[in-house]
């Protein structure tokens, strides 16, 4: 069975559905409902039979290891993080605590029940079919110049703490691969986008603002340029790293969609029908990369991979999607998402 954790997130509640549709698994969701996750992210799937929705907190070691014995763990997918840079420039120890500490409890709950040895990491397949994939990111590798793409083996140089407890965290997930034998995978993507997308990160704000006619704000002068990937291309790269990855390898998930910040705010401005005047260029922000592009042949080349949709696809299935689910933009404008998330009973299909 299959813990997925930060399910009722952006990426992760697409992710869940996404293995809900193409496989028989069943699915142990995971998710402490703070500002991010949305029980509304999983209305597709709340009577499905093969998925388990458990409020709690990847921190909490004991609800872990209750959920381990209780549900017969056999892969962990770790998507439970802190992931917005500027929150992360206002409060640093949230991120360290949830995104390193979190991933520690995880590693140290999987370690101790699967029981691997520690020699198995040196053969070329797990005979207990055991795996744990950390779902990190390609701001772990820091900024690149004006040529060049990040590798698996481009070194890590976080520039934000959220970046930092990223990296550290994925070099805990090594360090327990190397030390105790544990079966893992990590995976570094670029920018996703796509439905259910929490309107702070640029492509949902800017859709947000832009139907209901308030500022762009586009941090300095809207040139830095992202490789930008398209949500379920990045659920279907976990699934095949998941099938296919090789024990104890890294690898990169890019979309082959290099954009500067500015063209994408344009573009969506156009796409509805709006003016440029709504832009407004704001003070950057503290150690704000340049530039991120990632070189994506070792899973299309190993693995099999490719993204299924170009950028001009896949960002007007986005505009359209938001365009259609208004009514979800604005209960997560006014809050009112999060508090039927505050009401639901933590740890309630564990205890009850």
């Amino acid at each position: 069975m299959i813990l997925v954790t930060g399910g009722a997130g952006f990426i992760g509640s697409n992710f869940v559905k996404y293995m809900l549709e193409q496989y028989e698994d069943s699915i142990i969701n995971l998710d402490l409902l703070t500002y991010a996750g949305n029980l509304e992210n999983l209305r597709e799937v709340q009577d499905n039979n093969k998925h388990i929705f458990i409020k709690g907190d990847i921190r909490d070691k004991a609800l872990v290891e209750n959920i381990f014995k209780q549900y017969e763990i056999d892969t962990v997918i770790n998507f439970a993080a802190e992931s917005h840079v500027d929150r992360s420039i206002e409060d640093p120890f949230i991120f360290l605590s949830t995104n390193i500490e979190g991933t520690q409890t995880l590693l140290d709950v999987a370690k101790n029940n699967w029981k691997i040895n520690p020699k198995d990491k040196y053969s070329k397949e797990y005979k207990n079919g055991v795996k744990f994939i950390q779902v990190s990111t390609d701001e772990v590798y820091g900024a690149l110049g004006k040529e060049g793409l990040f590798t698996e083996t481009t070194p890590l140089a976080p520039n934000s703490p959220y970046s930092a407890s990223k990296t550290s965290a994925d070099l805990f997930v090594r360090a327990y691969y190397k030390t105790f034998g544990l079966p893992i995978n990590i995976t570094r993507c670029s920018n996703n986008y796509g439905p259910y997308q929490f309107p702070e990160k640029l492509i949902p704000l800017m859709i947000n603002n832009c139907i209901n006619n308030i500022s762009l704000p586009v941090y300095g002068d809207g040139l830095q340029i992202r490789d930008w990937l398209y949500v379920e291309d990045h659920c279907s790269a976990i699934a095949s790293v998941w099938k296919k990855g090789k024990v104890g390898e890294i690898y990169n998930i890019g979309g082959n969609n290099e954009k500067a910040n500015i063209n994408i705010v344009k573009l969506i401005i156009h796409t509805l029908g709006k003016t440029e005047s709504l832009i407004t260029y704001v003070q950057d922000r503290p150690g704000h990369d340049r530039r991120y592009a990632i070189d994506n042949n070792k899973i299309t080349s190993e693995l099999g991979w490719s993204p299924k949709y170009t950028f001009e696809e896949g960002i007007k299935m986005t505009i359209k999607w938001y365009e259609d689910n208004i009514d979800w933009l604005n209960r997560i404008v006014s809050g009112e998402y999060y508090e039927r998330g505050a009401k639901y009973e933590n740890h309630s299909k564990i205890y009850n």
